[in-house]
């Protein structure tokens, strides 16, 4: 049975607050949404998650447009495009967190991926994390650069915006992001020492393969 949309939109809001408490993100910056029958919830654009409710969060449908059964008059964040189109291309995902995060952001501003320096980087499916094209935020060509950098990942870069992974729940893709994060601090770090040793790809693809029955299933 699907949870109820109010239940869904107070995840929601909990898991926008996280990623500011974790340091992650700050302010009104980056949006978090989760997957619900007939399209998804997301954060509002432009309002400081310590300030909404969870009424203030939007219920927005598959076609992108906002449901005649959304309880708010709140638009939708900005970045509303990526979230849907990733839940069309993914059914897999059932939570999306975008995050400004300090050093996969920095990252990101020099277009630079997250190789396989270190073999957690495997979590997110292969022997790297991509990072997509520069396009103007909110766009369909935005959109379409993160499809095309998520494919077989589950997250990405932006190049000169942020990060964004999805995970089956929000739980899961919190955890992600705050791993995402961390691997990006651990490579900024290591840039510094010179030029970055790597995992070989016969490696990665062992690892990659082990992270499929990662963890407790279910």
């Amino acid at each position: 049975m699907s949870e109820p949309v109010a239940t869904l939109a107070a995840r929601v809001l909990a898991t926008a607050r996280a990623i500011n408490a974790s340091g992650i993100n700050r302010g009104s910056a980056g949006n978090v949404s989760a997957r619900c029958a007939g399209g998804f919830v997301i954060t509002p654009t432009g309002m400081a998650y310590e300030a909404c409710t969870a009424g203030d969060m939007v219920k927005v449908g598959a076609d992108g447009t906002v449901s005649a059964a959304a309880t708010t008059p709140r638009k939708p964040s900005s970045e509303w495009r990526f979230h849907r189109d990733i839940y069309a291309a993914r059914p897999e995902a059932g939570a999306v967190v975008h995050a400004h995060s300090p050093f996969a952001t920095a990252l990101a501003c020099q277009e630079q991926r997250v190789p396989a320096f270190h073999y957690m980087v495997a979590r997110f499916g292969g022997a790297d994390v991509r990072c997509a094209p520069y396009a103007t935020f909110g766009t369909e060509e935005l959109s379409a650069a993160v499809i095309s950098a998520l494919e077989a990942r589950c997250a990405c870069l932006m190049a000169h915006h942020g990060m964004v992974v999805f995970g089956r729940d929000l739980d899961h893709a919190l955890a992600l992001a705050l791993e995402l994060e961390t691997l990006s601090e651990q490579y900024w770090r290591v840039l510094q020492l010179g030029t970055p040793k790597l995992l070989g790809a016969a490696e990665m693809t062992r690892v990659v393969a082990k992270f499929a029955s990662y963890g407790q299933q279910y």
